[in-house]
């Protein structure tokens, strides 16, 4: 055996420090027993400065980096971009060219990161996301990151509310929303977004463009910021289903620093495969109970507009014509999974947030970068209205139920799924629309915590369901109104992305979502 390596030594708390640790459980530690509980930290910490000496293996950044810049008010006039930057991946491949604009809660090593948060803000990764490195594998270029955010920001500046292009006074939707925004102004080709109640899902139906949220697990979450481990999804997003399939090929697969892709084999390595086959004998769902909603005031979520649901209608209609066999279905629990992701979004998003969005608990890679910055404790009144409310509701269900609700969220969600489950043993895939209602306005002028937590919340009335459940999900634009798109929302069985993207690419096809 060889010398014992010496160790850096971590400071130990004062006596003091150690009553003061213990009164924040509700101890009441004597001097005696501070001081006895104090020489047993010794050894643990001991450890830790040893870890300080080791290596710390990570994610390998492949490309080099080009220009970063923050770009002007003329290269961002709908605030879709935090920073730009070209990175060029392989020299060949099959996104060879293509523009990416990259969600800001991903990382990509030497980009500032700002994830919507003055907390986050200025943190520059030295990671590549494993999903970053799999796009310029494939020969795509990082064109920048892209804001993301769901509550009312400033009227100008870094964290200004970003503008829909297809309607500057209306909102893209979020949070994925610089990425939706960025498509639909013909920045990029191509877009990473990052779903969990619908923010992939909600901007694409606002802005005109297609958005898919893969089968948990599908799609590596290594490098992102996480939240509720359990329904957390990044995404591929494009101007048409072809090129969101081409990417999710790129994308796909299992990474042995996400244990949450762990048994979860792809079913193919080429999406865009069987796209043209149509949808001739596929068996099409309506869901009834996506149609047709009142206001739901006792949670904050919209009703449902009837030119929204005509247009779906229409969409299922025109999938009837190319040989689908269309049947109206019911899911009565359908209405049942918001309240079923309230509960495990709150406490769920509360404790990653309490852990830098990196947690704890599973075999995976941890940003220790990410955790050594200032967190939100630091500066909580920065913190966002649609944040502020999730820890205060976190915190007092904590405080009152000792998570009881979380628990029993996690034990329904089964139900959940076992009822969509049901449906599509019979049925090829389910269709409804991806949002009641067409974009919003942005507020203008003071707008209160309630007033901005319900502009971020209040249109998850169909997509929350499919982040909870963990089934394929993608919105395609299907129709306009008042220059405001509208999108259908088709949701297929776990890891059946081909046929979801089939269907969707059928609804495409079937017409210009412009003037159809």
């Amino acid at each position: 055996m060889g010398p014992v390596p010496a160790v850096t030594e971590l400071e130990l708390p004062t006596t003091a420090e150690v009553r003061k640790l213990g009164e924040a459980f509700g101890m009441t530690l004597t001097e005696e027993e501070a001081a006895s509980y104090r020489e047993m930290m010794r050894g643990f910490l001991h450890s830790c400065g040893r870890l300080d000496e080791l290596p710390e293996p990570k994610p390998e950044v492949k490309y080099p980096r080009g220009p970063v810049w923050r770009p002007s008010a003329e290269e961002n006039p709908y605030f879709a971009w935090t920073v730009r930057s070209r990175i060029e991946g392989a020299s060949a491949g099959p996104l060879y060219g293509m523009r990416v604009g990259v969600k800001d809660t991903i990382c990509v090593a030497g980009l500032p990161m700002h994830a919507g948060s003055r907390i986050v803000h200025g943190f520059v990764p030295d990671i590549d996301a494993t999903i970053v490195t799999r796009l310029l594998d494939a020969g795509a270029v990082i064109a920048g990151k892209t804001a993301s955010a769901a509550g009312v920001g400033t009227e100008e500046g870094e964290f200004a509310t970003v503008r829909n292009p297809r309607k500057p006074t209306h909102a893209p939707g979020g949070s994925s929303t610089g990425s939706a925004a960025a498509l639909a102004a013909g920045d990029v080709e191509l877009a990473l977004g990052a779903d969990q109640g619908g923010s992939i899902r909600i901007p694409a139906a606002w802005s005109g463009v297609c958005g898919l949220k893969p089968t948990y697990g599908l799609v590596p979450y290594t490098g992102v910021l996480s939240n509720e481990m359990t329904m957390t999804h990044p995404g591929p997003m494009a101007t048409n289903v072809r090129d969101v399939a081409r990417m999710l090929s790129a994308i796909a697969g299992p990474d042995p620093l996400d244990p949450r892709t762990r048994g979860v084999t792809p079913r193919t390595s080429d999406y865009e495969d069987g796209l043209d086959r149509g949808v001739r004998s596929l068996r099409i769902g309506v869901v009834r109970e996506g149609f047709g909603q009142e206001p739901r005031d006792d949670i904050g979520l919209v009703g449902s507009e009837p030119v929204v649901d005509d247009r779906v209608r229409a969409a299922a209609e025109r999938l009837a014509a190319g040989g689908a066999h269309v049947e109206d279905v019911s899911i009565p629990m359908h209405p049942d999974g918001v309240h079923i992701f309230y509960a495990l979004y709150n406490e769920g998003n509360a404790y990653q947030y309490r852990r830098a969005n990196v947690g704890t608990n599973w075999l995976g890679f941890y940003n220790t970068a990410l955790l050594e910055r200032k967190g939100w404790r630091d500066d909580p009144n920065a913190l966002s209205p649609s944040a502020k409310s999730m820890l205060l509701t976190a915190e007092y269900l904590e405080r009152r139920y000792r998570g009881r609700y979380y628990g029993k969220a996690q034990n329904v969600r089964r139900s959940l799924v076992a009822a969509y489950d049901e449906v599509l043993e019979d049925c090829d895939a389910l269709l409804l629309p991806t949002v009641p209602c067409r974009a919003t306005p942005v507020p203008t002028g003071e707008v209160s915590p309630r007033e901005s937590v319900r502009f971020a919340m209040q249109m998850i009335n169909n997509t929350c369901q499919f982040g909870v459940t963990g089934h394929p999900a993608i919105s395609v634009p299907c129709g306009v109104s008042d220059d405001l798109p509208i999108g259908a929302m088709i949701v297929g069985r776990h890891l059946d992305e081909a046929t979801v993207l089939r269907v969707a690419h059928a609804v495409e096809a079937s017409g210009d979502w412009q003037t159809v």
